[in-house]
């Protein structure tokens, strides 16, 4: 049987190896990004010692919650070890820490372990090596909503990219409504999680792959060549694609709409993402 987390979680116990972006066993798969998103589950560490040697262990961390109520430099220590750790730091009310951990004996400290083993972009890059074909990306630039992660993930994965990339801050990660969203996919198509997208737009371009971002002023989808190493910039909801990020972009696409002058002005971001994805996929011969 599978080694699962529990709330006595041993950072020594034997693991079984899994693939970059594969899904953890199925009592592993409850991470979360918060109380405030999904439930509490299995994979749930909570206490000083449990979480330190989780996170100094090299296990996949989401997100670590520490208490209002932690003295300024226990709250600091634990933000560096999940800054080095690649997890997100949140400080959160103390009876909310409770209600998550369903105890009193947290000790102002609990920590998400990952829904999935992250890949990197340079794995991400292999991949497509590996298959002989010319890398297909999909970016997601603050995609907040994970429904709208999950949907993207879908349609990445059907359309034959080689991987997704998301922002360890800023963004939604891969969590349990993400894998149930996505029908399964995050499970399948590996997920690079970036410390900064616009970094590893640099690093794309750098490999001779052509970036492009969807946003209301581009050109038309279907006046650009979309044939070749490709990476797609999909933007937050509410704000779109950031400014620098944009910037760094070699084009800019645009979707055409009907209805304009009726107050609604754009594609909900997963369905802009499919459309633009399929029209890739049809341009590389996969669709």
């Amino acid at each position: 049987m599978p080694q699962k987390f529990d709330k006595k979680f041993s950072p020594n116990a034997q693991r079984p190896a899994r693939r970059p972006g594969s899904a953890r066993p199925e009592g592993e798969r409850r991470a979360a990004r918060g109380p405030e998103t999904e439930e509490p589950s299995s994979s749930l560490v909570y206490g000083k010692n449990p979480v330190t040697e989780l996170l100094k262990s090299g296990a996949g961390v989401d997100t670590v919650l520490l208490a209002d109520t932690l003295p300024e430099a226990v709250a600091a220590y634990y933000t560096a070890l999940a800054k080095e750790a690649g997890a997100v730091a949140k400080r959160v009310h103390a009876n909310k820490l409770r209600l998550t951990c369903g105890t009193d004996s947290h000790q102002g400290v609990a920590a998400f372990a990952s829904a999935v083993e992250y890949a990197s972009l340079e794995q991400l890059l292999e991949l497509a090596k590996e298959k002989n074909e010319p890398p297909f990306l999909v970016l997601c630039d603050g995609v907040e909503d994970p429904h709208n992660l999950g949907a993207i993930i879908r349609s990445a994965l059907l359309c034959g990219a080689h991987g997704v990339v998301i922002p360890k801050r800023g963004g939604a990660a891969i969590t349990p409504t993400v894998l149930k969203s996505s029908a399964g996919a995050a499970a399948r198509l590996p997920v690079a999680r970036v410390a900064n997208i616009g970094e590893s737009i640099r690093r794309l371009k750098e490999q001779g792959v052509f970036v492009y971002c969807a946003d209301m002023d581009g050109a038309p989808l279907h006046k650009n060549d979309l044939s070749g190493p490709v990476a797609l910039v999909m933007g937050s909801e509410g704000r779109g694609v950031s400014p620098l990020v944009k910037k760094l972009c070699d084009g800019v696409v645009s979707l055409s709409m009907a209805a304009r002058g009726t107050g609604v002005d754009s594609f909900n971001v997963s369905v802009a993402a499919g459309i633009i994805l399929y029209e890739i996929a049809r341009q590389r011969g996969q669709g």
